[in-house]
C-alpha cells in the first residue's frame, strides 16, 4: 500500500537521497533495474526547488490526485516558490538540480493517459498562462539535464515540449538510449543513438518567423517550418508509460518510474 498522500501546497520539507541510477555529468550510471527507492525516505535537506530553478512563470503538474478530482493535480504561483514534493518535485541535495519523477501509477491530465510531474510556461509571475505565436516575435526555451531513470516495460519519456492550443508541435523524446526530435508523434532527426543515463545535456528550441529550431547541446539540428498559435513551453519527466488504465503497458509496475534532473530552464521571449 502506498504511503498517505501529502496536502497540496504545503508539502513538509523532506527529501529522497540520490538514486544509485543517478550520476555526474557525462557519467553512466548502473542500468536501472525494477525496484524504485522507497516513496517518502528521508535525506539530507537542500533547497526549495524554486531557490535552484526560476519557476515565476511556470506552474507544475504532478502524477497525483490528492483532491479527488479525477485528474492530476496543480501547483501554481506564489504556492510553487515554497513547494517540494519528496516523491516527485524536490532538489538534488546538492541544491545544483531539481528532481522530476513520475511513477507508472501516476495521475494523469484529462488529455492524457501517462503520468508526469512537469512544467508549464506561465506568465505575469505565473498568474496567466502563456500564449504566443510562431509567426510573431522571437521564443526560447533551453532546459539543461540529465534523464536518470526510465520505466521498465516502456523505457519512454519526454523532456521538453512545445505546445499549441490542441496539441504538442515538437518535443524532445527519450526511448531506450535513442534521444530524437518528436514530431507531433513522428519520429524526427535522432539526436544520439546512445545515450546513457545520468548524462548531462542541453536542449533548446528558438521560435520565429513560423520556423521552429531545434538544437542539441548548441548544435542546430531539425528546424520545423509551422505556423502556430496559442503556443506555450513545458519541461520536466512526462512518462510514456503505465500500469493501468486505457494506457495500460503489459509488464509495467506500478513501481516504475521515469526520472529527470534539471539544472537550469530558461524561456526569454523578444
Amino acid at each position: 500500500m502506498k504511503p498517505p498522500a501529502k496536502p497540496l501546497p504545503f508539502a513538509p520539507l523532506v527529501l529522497l537521497g540520490l538514486l544509485s541510477a543517478c550520476s555526474e555529468p557525462g557519467v553512466a550510471p548502473t542500468a536501472p533495474g525494477p525496484a524504485a527507492p522507497a516513496r517518502n525516505a528521508p535525506a539530507a535537506t537542500a533547497a526549495y526547488p524554486a531557490q535552484v530553478l526560476n519557476l515565476a512563470n511556470w506552474k507544475l503538474t504532478l502524477p497525483l490526485d490528492q483532491d479527488g478530482s479525477g485528474a492530476a493535480d496543480e501547483v501554481q504561483q506564489p504556492a510553487l516558490n515554497t513547494f517540494e514534493d519528496a516523491n516527485h518535485f524536490f532538489s538534488r541535495p546538492a541544491g545544483d538540480a531539481v528532481v522530476f519523477r513520475a511513477y507508472a501509477d501516476g495521475a494523469t491530465t484529462s488529455g492524457s493517459g501517462y503520468p508526469r510531474s512537469e512544467l508549464r510556461e506561465m506568465k505575469s509571475n505565473g498568474t496567466q498562462k502563456a500564449s504566443w505565436s510562431s509567426t510573431s516575435g522571437t521564443h526560447t526555451l533551453v532546459i539543461d539535464q540529465a534523464v536518470t531513470h526510465l520505466p521498465v516495460a516502456k523505457p519512454h519519456i519526454v523532456v521538453g515540449q512545445i505546445h499549441d492550443g490542441s496539441d504538442d508541435v515538437l518535443v524532445f523524446r527519450l526511448e531506450g538510449q535513442k534521444l530524437f526530435v518528436d514530431i507531433n508523434g513522428d519520429d524526427g532527426p535522432t539526436l544520439t543513438s546512445s545515450y546513457q543515463l545520468g548524462t548531462r545535456f542541453t536542449v533548446k528550441f528558438v521560435v520565429s518567423g513560423g520556423k521552429t529550431k531545434c538544437y542539441y547541446n548548441n548544435t542546430l539540428k531539425y528546424t520545423l517550418s509551422k505556423k502556430y498559435s496559442k503556443a506555450y513551453f513545458k519541461a520536466g519527466a512526462y512518462v510514456q508509460s503505465s500500469c493501468r488504465g486505457s494506457k495500460k503497458v503489459s509488464g509495467e509496475a506500478c513501481s516504475a518510474y521515469g526520472e529527470v534532473q534539471i539544472y537550469d530552464v530558461r524561456v526569454t521571449h523578444n
